[in-house]
């Protein structure tokens, strides 16, 4: 297990984007930087896949584009400066093309997404 870091410095252009359900996911602030405690990604939603997460519940901040987020079969929609919290358990996708900013807390682990 990696020592918790005492603070982390990153610029967005400096971490990884990589594909991922939703599209694609440049993730700033991981549980591999030796914290658990929240992770912050920036991603680019494109009619993301089902899916929910048993242990993290999830902040969304719209940055840019415009959408729909299902949750658990309830759409909403999506502009930006919307605010979507999802707690843990809760099925959720995005529809459209937008940004985000995803806060999840504690910090994701890479096996807690799930598929129906």
């Amino acid at each position: 297990m990696n020592k918790p870091a005492k603070w982390i410095v990153r610029h967005r252009d400096k971490a990884p984007t990589v594909p991922c359900p939703c599209g694609s996911s440049t993730r700033i602030l991981t549980r591999a930087d030796g914290q658990s405690t929240v992770n912050l990604h920036v991603t680019h939603i494109q009619d993301s896949r089902l899916h929910y997460h048993k242990k993290c519940n999830e902040v969304y901040y719209i940055l840019e584009g415009a959408g729909t987020m299902e949750l658990d079969g309830k759409k909403v929609e999506l502009t930006p400066g919307t605010v979507v919290y999802i707690p843990a358990g809760t099925r959720h996708r995005g529809y459209g093309d937008f940004k985000t900013v995803v806060v999840g807390t504690p910090a994701i682990e890479e096996n807690d997404e799930y598929f129906d």
